[in-house]
């Protein structure tokens, strides 16, 4: 399930969030991440409207922040999707299905017409999430990191709303569902 950030899961957050390998492979995320970093995250997610949720998987019949994931206004307006899990529910699909939400509500409910996505070159788990969501690489460059002190180098990702639509439709013609809103248990909760 996704949902809007609270300023009451700042403690969840950073408990999760402060971790360097987080921080090296994003862009926003300092080390060490402090509940006043996602105090202000949140508040920020808040006045400006802007397109970032949690993640909440079942875990052991609870639901439990497994991570976060949103858009940032990329180059010439292009949603530039980002996202990050906590290391204890890495490996287990969420990053996955939390990228496919999120794709899924790029195009379904705010009209993206591209989405584009990088991820450090080192970052395979990261990569293998953005192929499975069928973007196709187109190129590479550096990105500055808060958490890396600097910039690293990065493959550069994206995926047009066409391509999109014939995934899904290809995913329905062989009996998969592709769309996040049908893998998760719930859809995204839209706070107004």
């Amino acid at each position: 399930m996704l949902r809007r950030p609270r300023v009451g899961d700042a403690e969840a957050i950073a408990c999760l969030a402060n971790d360097r390998t987080i921080a090296e492979n994003t862009a926003m995320i300092p080390y060490p991440y402090t509940p006043a970093h996602a105090e202000a995250w949140s508040a920020r997610v808040e006045a400006e409207d802007q397109p970032a949720y949690l993640a909440f998987a079942m875990v052991d019949c609870v639901p439990t922040l497994i991570g976060a994931g949103g858009f940032n206004a990329g180059e010439g307006g292009v949603p530039e999707l980002g996202y990050w899990l906590g290391a204890p529910h890495r490996g287990a699909g969420y990053g996955t299905e939390m990228a496919r939400a999120l794709v899924d509500h790029a195009f379904d409910d705010l009209g993206a017409q591209r989405i584009a996505v990088s991820c450090r070159v080192t970052n395979t788990a990261s990569r293998r999430v953005i192929e499975k969501c069928g973007f196709q690489w187109s190129g590479c460059g550096l990105a500055g990191s808060l958490g890396f002190k600097g910039a690293f180098p990065v493959d550069r990702f994206r995926l047009e709303r066409r391509i999109w639509e014939s995934l899904l439709a290809w995913g329905q013609g062989r009996g998969k569902s592709l769309p996040a809103s049908q893998i998760c248990c719930e859809t995204l909760e839209r706070v107004q």
